[in-house]
Parts: structure tokens; sequence; C-alpha cells
């Protein structure tokens, strides 16, 4: 490969080489300006346009027109990246991030992943923007739904999962595609749950909370990385030189859309805060450069300032070189110049794209990733015959927004809706109402719709709707009410103030409350909502957060028992917005509350005007039997060293009538360290599968590597002491055993 490169980079001028940095947006057609820019040697890869979703949805015949332009009517014939946000699916549309995530089943999100690769390569893509590994403690910031949650273990695993799937063993492989692990870094912690805004926190928080799954993916084999548009303690990713060095060394270094440019509005300079005011584009582009960034999205800096700032000698021509090399390798290991069209394959396309098993995936993986919060008295599952059922709500009979964000190939004609899913797994009567709208704001609903047409208006009356649902509620034994969020409230730039259910669907879901029929809330939703109305007044709810293309069938698996409930929450589910950001990862203080009586619980006493203990706290998920933990067992109570390892292992027993899983969480407390450390951290978890009254040992291995943590000095450590390994159900469910680690 090296060679390789070195001949190449031999025979290109230095337009070409700035031309390999240039990343621009197409469709397809392609236009003839764009193709121009291509046969010049301009362009180094294309992405598809974001609104326009014609970008490879018609099979490969249209995207290799533009990569043989590429190859054959440029001067070198070198190849293009041809990228896409591939985030939960390619055509196949699988559930949103966060909801795969609470599967907490790594073999289904690399299955996923695996099988977007394919769909995507079937198309002509070589490179995705996916995953986005970036971890969410506000709810309010719409991207916690592109994410795996709060939680760095979890995200890591998750994070290698991704890259394992969507590269596959062989990057040249024509049916894998490079990954490009996203945002560095800390754009989750975004100030006040706004998208694109900045993040300010020490660097051991950084280190031990947002750094981790980037280096899980790094070390998974990831082939890029994507900055954030974000300023981290002051300075915009872009142009982080430290950050990138010290953990981006070795993987492409790509710019977000129009990210370059957009440090202009944050107000940064050069180096020593100096800008070129009548061309402030000159100096982003420049810093962005030194600072490490190899590929230009959009921001047309590259190609066109930076020519100019190696004559003046504030670039070198070996920064120049190593981005270009950067751009190169990643073709090379590609195969794109061994084999540059082996995507393009049509044959393959009718194969790979929608294939029915992958259908029957979808819906496996949809189901699983389902969280039942709440069965009083047993109401779910339904009887599948026998009973009328009133299914209401605006997203009941949706099959747009079922999709979810970021589904730009998805085709809503192939989705399941709810409606559609109970008719196809019970033989129940079924009546059905809208009963509201999604949202009656009309300026919500245009900028709801950016996308495509997703909610509309009924142009009846909120009265009359209502009423209508009543009529539904009151001939019927169950009401099944299909509540949430439009798709496009979550994902980018779709931050919320308010992150419970619309107004008018919950005046709806009262108004059914009132007729005294039993009632199941199913909510669609991109981030953890809060509702404490609906936990102390409604007796089932289960999230299927944006389930997928199989989302209706999946749901009514598990609503009449086909299928029964094994997700466990991601992510910490607030009472109220005025928690957040709210985290089971969180510290001890030394008031209010006694660590000694009350250790690592919420108190009530923390606001006057009501707890703040979460309304749901992580790993939280019910099922349709149920399990008993017996006492946490230690191999040995006493440990010394480096090369010590704990084995901790714990029986569980299905004590319920119903086969179920169960996903078994480990977490280990440090109570005394040289800093302040949070009261657990989860390390480990297995998800078991258990007959009825069937029983199982679970083991875990534990090292020092479990109890490490970032000093003063931002190197790993561990400190000698007790340590308390809590294993259970949930984060605040746990049973516990004590040992002491000497060094």
């Amino acid at each position: 490969m090296t060679n390789f490169i070195d001949e190449l980079m031999s025979k290109m001028s230095l337009k070409e080489k700035l031309g390999q940095l240039n990343l621009l947006t197409s469709n397809v057609p392609i236009d003839q300006n764009r193709a121009d820019e291509i046969r010049k040697g301009n362009v180094g890869g294309l992405l598809g346009g974001l609104i326009d979703c014609s970008f490879g949805i018609n099979g490969p015949a249209q995207l290799r027109t533009i990569q043989e332009i590429a190859v054959h009517e440029s001067r070198l014939g070198i190849p293009l990246l041809l990228a896409y946000d591939v985030i939960h699916g390619h055509q196949t549309v699988f559930p949103i991030p966060l909801g795969l995530s609470c599967s907490w089943d790594m073999d289904h999100i690399e299955t996923a992943a695996r099988i977007a690769a394919r769909e995507a390569s079937a198309s002509g893509i070589n490179w995705v923007f996916s995953p986005m590994v970036d971890i969410g403690r506000d709810p309010r910031w719409g991207r916690i739904a592109e994410g795996s949650g709060e939680d760095p273990h979890l995200g890591s695993q998750i994070a290698r999962a991704m890259i394992r799937g969507l590269q596959g063993k062989d990057l040249s492989s024509p049916d894998s595609v490079m990954a490009c692990v996203k945002h560095f870094a800390g754009y989750g912690a975004a100030e006040g749950g706004r998208d694109y805004n900045n993040a300010d926190m020490s660097s051991s928080r950084f280190q031990d909370i947002y750094l981790p799954p980037f280096l899980a993916a790094i070390d998974a084999g990831t082939g890029s990385a994507m900055m954030s548009f974000s300023a981290l303690n002051g300075v915009p990713s872009h142009a982080d030189r430290e950050r990138l060095e010290q953990v981006l060394s070795g993987v492409l270094k790509v710019s977000d859309f129009n990210g370059i440019p957009e440090m202009i509005a944050h107000g940064i300079g050069d180096e020593e805060g100096q800008i070129d005011e009548a061309d402030p584009l000159q100096t982003m582009s420049e810093r962005a450069l030194r600072a490490g960034v190899q590929m230009d999205m959009m921001g047309y800096g590259f190609v066109t300032r930076l020519e100019k700032a190696l004559a003046a000698g504030r670039i070198s021509q070996q920064q120049i070189d190593s981005a270009c090399r950067a751009v190169l390798k990643a073709k090379y290991k590609l195969g794109l110049f061994a084999a540059p069209f082996a995507r393009f394959d049509e044959k393959k396309a009718v194969h790979s794209i929608l294939a029915p098993d992958y259908r029957h995936t979808a819906r496996e993986i949809a189901g699983d990733s389902c969280v039942l919060l709440k069965n009083e008295n047993a109401l779910l599952p339904l009887p599948k015959s026998g009973i009328t059922v009133a299914v209401v709500g605006p997203l009941a009979d949706d099959k747009k927004n079922v999709l979810g964000p970021w589904s730009f190939q998805g085709d809503s004609r192939t989705a399941v809706s709810v409606l559609e899913g109970i008719r196809n797994v019970a033989e129940v009567k079924m009546i059905y109402a809208k009963g509201s709208n999604i949202v009656e704001d009309r300026r919500m609903v245009e900028l709801l719709n950016f996308a495509g047409p997703k909610v509309d208006i009924d142009p009846r009356e909120p009265d009359e709707m209502i009423a209508e649902a009543i009529r539904a509620a009151n001939a019927s034994d169950v009401v099944i009410a299909v509540l949430g969020e439009a798709a496009e409230m979550s994902g980018e730039s779709a931050s919320r103030l308010d992150i419970g259910i619309p107004d008018n669907q919950r005046t709806l879901l009262k108004a059914l409350g009132k007729t005294g029929k039993p009632i199941v809330l199913v909510t669609m939703n991109g981030r953890p909502l809060t509702l404490p109305w609906e936990k102390d007044h409604i007796p089932a709810i289960l999230v299927s957060w944006f389930g997928g293309m199989e989302a209706g069938n999946a749901i009514a698996d598990i609503l009449f028992g086909e299928r029964n409930p094994s997700g466990k929450l991601s992510a910490t589910w607030p009472s109220h917005v005025g928690q957040v950001p709210l985290s089971y990862y969180h510290a001890n203080t030394g008031r209010p509350g006694n660590p000694k009586e009350d250790p690592g619980k919420y108190t009530t006493r923390c606001y006057l005007d009501g707890s703040s203990d979460p309304l749901f706290p992580f790993g939280f998920g019910l099922s349709y039997t149920s399990f008993a933990y017996g006492p946490v067992e230690a191999d040995k109570t006493v440990l010394t060293g480096d090369d010590d390892v704990l084995t901790v292992s714990i029986t569980v027993t299905n004590t319920g009538g119903r086969d179920g899983t169960e996903v078994v969480q480990m977490y280990v407390t440090d109570p005394v360290a040289s800093v302040v450390r949070p009261v657990r951290m989860l390390k480990g978890f297995q998800k078991i599968r258990l007959r009825a009254g069937e029983k199982k040992t679970v083991s875990f291995s534990i090292t020092t590597r479990d109890i490490e943590f970032c000093d003063s000095r931002l190197l790993p450590v561990w400190e000698a002491g007790k340590f308390v390994i809590g294993i259970g159900t949930n984060s605040n469910e746990l049973n516990t055993a004590e040992v002491v680690w000497n060094k």
C-alpha cells in the first residue's frame, strides 16, 4: 500500500492533492458543474444530499456513472469516496440507535449494522457516517436518539459491535463500508441540551465518560472519525489539535457539514487569536488543517484557500501530503483502486436490498428494543382473540413517523403501522380512532416536515376527534393508545424544552382515562420522556421508540404475547425536565443525605417542589415473567496487584410462568478514593434466556482495569481499598458483595 500511494502522490499536482481533501454533496443524476469538478480532480468524495433522498436509492447504476467520471475522465483516475448517513439501517430500517441500545444485545446490533452495510454497498455507497457514539445524558438534546444512551461501558460495547458490522472482516470486500465514528468529542454534553451548543467539563470527566466509546471504536478499527460542531472547553473540535493528535492518530479525520467555516461564528481565530478579516475562511481552513482535519465537508476552504496558505508559509507541504495520504489510504483499504466498480452490481442489489430475511431480523430486533415500563395487574399480554380493542392515537395508523429520524433511504410504503401489526398478529375486533393530531401548532408542523411530509393537521376540531376516541373506548374491552413524538421531534436540530408527550395528546389520554377502560400506552419517541402522570394513572406502558419498518408487527408481538419484552433502558428517564441532566452515574455529595444510610441513592430533599428520583432508572425494564436474584458470590474477598482477577457470580431464577430473557447487570462502586467517584459504574452485563422455573449462574470477571480512573495527570490509575460489587436487574436494584483490593 505504501509504495502504491507514494508512487501515486509523486504524480499528483498540488491542486489534485487538495482536491482529495474536498468532500462535497451531490444527488443523482449528477449535475454538470459537479461532474466537471470531478474531471478536474477537485473532488475526493461525495455525500448524498440531505433532503433529496435519491442518492443511491434506485440501485447502483446511477452512482456508477459518478464513479466512472472519476476513474475514466480525470487525469489520474482516482476513485471517489461515496458517502451517506446510514444511521439505523439503509432501506431495511431498524430501530433508532437509542432503541437498539435498549436491546443490550451486541449480536443484534452487529447484525443490523451488517445488513445496513450490505444494502448501502449494494447501492454503490462505500462510506457511512455512523456510528454516533456521543454519550447523552440530557434528553432535551434531540440527537440522544442517534446514540446509545448515557453509559460509557455500554456505549463502548455498542461502538465495537457497530464497527464490526459495518466494516466486516475485510474492508475491501464489496459488501463492506467504511465506518465514521462521530462526533469528536463531547458533543453529547451540549449545554442546556441545545444542539450545536458547546460543552465545558474537566479533563478527567471527558476521559472517564465521553472518550471511552471513541477509543472502543478506534480499537475496533474504525476507518474514519467526524468532528463535532461544538467547542469543548473553549476549543472547536475542528481546531483541537491536541485531542486530534492524541486520540485520532491514524484515523481519517473529516469535518462535519460546513463545520470549518462555522468556526468563524464561534469567534475563534488562529492559534495567536488573529484572523484574516477580509477572508476569515482562510484562517479557519489553515487552522483546521494544522489541527489534523483531513477532509473538508462542504466548507470549500481546503480546495480554495490552502494553496495560498502554503505559498505564505502558514502551512507546510508535509501537512497537505499527510492529509492527502490519509484519504488515499482509506480508498486503498476499501479496495477502490483495485476494483473501483466492485460495489456496483445490479444483481447483488436485487437480492441485497429489502431481502425477506432482513425484514424478519428487523422485526425481531424491534421487539427486543421495546421496553415495558409498567404492567399493573398483568394487563399485558392481551388475549389474541375474543376481545374488542380500541386502537387510538395519531401514531396508531402511521407509517411515516415509525421509521424515525435519519431514515432518509427508508420507504414508508414498506413500513408496518401498529394498526396493521395488530391485524397481522391477533384476531381481535378493532375500532380505530385517531383521537388527536400529533401536534396542533402549524408552525411546528412546518418544522417537522422539513425532510418530507410526515405530519399533518386533521381538519376536524380537537373535541370532535376526542369524542370519536371516547366512543371507541366505550365500545371496547381495552384501549391501546399509541402516542408520542413525530420522527423529526428527535434527531439533529430537534432539541425540546418540554420532553413529555405533546399537550394535546395528553388531553386525549386523560379523556380516555375517564372512561374507566384499561389503557395500554404505547409510546413512539426518540428520547426519554417525562411521564409522571402516565405512570400514576395508566396501568401499562410500553416504549417502542421509533422501531423502524417492522415496528407495527414487533409491537403487536409484545402486546399479544408472541414475544416477551426484554428491553432495558440505556438512559435514565426523569420525572421532570427540571431534573436534567440526570444519570445513574453520579457522585455522592456531602449534603443533603447521608451516604452511609442511603448510599448512592437520590434523595427527595434536593428540590422543594418535588423528588429528585428518576421516573425510571438506567437499566430498568419489565418482563411478563419474574426473575429472582440470589446472593453475590466472590471467589475471593482479598486481592492483590494488577494481575489478580476477581470472579463474581450470581444465580438468577425465572420464578414466573413464562420463558423470558433477562439482562443481568454488574456494577462496581469505589466508596473511598483520592477523588470523588461515581456511586456505581456499569462494568459488565449478560443477556440470558431462562425457561419458566429455570435457574442459571452468571459469572463476571473483574480486573484492575475495571476500577481505574483518570488522575490529575489524566493517567489511568487504580487505588487500593474496598470495592462494592453489585449485580441485579437495573442500576437501582442490586445485590452486593464487598472485596478488598491491595496494591
